[in-house]
């Protein structure tokens, strides 16, 4: 199980279908503005609770109104990917940045990100929070890395660092590969060795790094 809380995040779960919901808590305000809704899922305990009851079981700083138990989905093997833009993740271990990074994918139509076993779980509640809903709406695979890329050897991999190709000059592109690295070591030589390009947003400043899903975001717009 997982738990998401907040009004935009239960209940964009809850119209996907995409993951089951066991248990809703809620205050008696917010069941009551939606109780149309909620009447379209059987087999969801509902509980009405008070401000301060919400509040202990949150793991919020401020409740919002809602907090739902959600079933995990079972792990599903990575589908095709041909025709299609992919990110690959190389050890994004801070579940901001995770949830965020889905959350953009989602934004340019990215429909799967495969990432290493040493990324974030795509259920910490900081990650669910983060991505608004678009958890919901984006394949989230973890798998060694390394095998993945040679199995897809085929399609074109972009690595982003800070000695490659500006992003400038690149082409919109419906089939690639962008790999993005770890937030403070970047892409390992391991996996560096499998790219085919490089690929580097043009420095203006003097900020020595961009956050990696603040870089995520610039080169998926670079390529769409």
């Amino acid at each position: 199980m997982f738990i998401a809380e907040g009004p935009k995040v239960v209940l964009e779960l809850l119209a996907t279908r995409e993951f089951v919901c066991q248990q809703l808590f809620a205050v008696a305000e917010w069941l009551s503005s939606n109780e149309k809704l909620l009447s379209h899922y059987s087999g969801m305990q509902v509980f009405a609770v008070k401000d301060f009851e919400l509040e202990k079981i949150s793991l919020l700083t401020t409740p919002h109104n809602v907090l739902a138990v959600f079933k995990k989905k079972e792990p599903a093997a990575p589908v095709n990917i041909k025709g299609r833009v992919t990110l690959v993740l190389d050890t994004i271990q801070d579940p901001g940045n995770l949830g965020t990074i889905i959350r953009t994918a989602d934004w340019f139509g990215i429909e799967n990100i495969i990432c290493s076993h040493a990324c974030a779980d795509m259920y910490n509640p900081k990650v669910v929070q983060s991505t608004m809903g678009s958890l919901a709406r984006v394949n989230i695979f973890y798998t060694p890395i390394e095998e993945w890329l040679n199995k897809n050897a085929a399609i074109k991999k972009y690595a982003a660092a800070l000695n490659g190709k500006n992003i400038n000059t690149l082409k919109a592109t419906k089939e690639a590969i962008i790999i993005i690295g770890n937030e403070g070591k970047g892409i390992s030589d391991t996996i560096m060795q499998l790219v085919d390009e490089k690929i580097t947003i043009p420095k203006i400043g003097e900020a020595e790094s961009l956050n990696a899903a603040v870089a995520t975001g610039i080169i998926l717009a670079a390529i769409s």
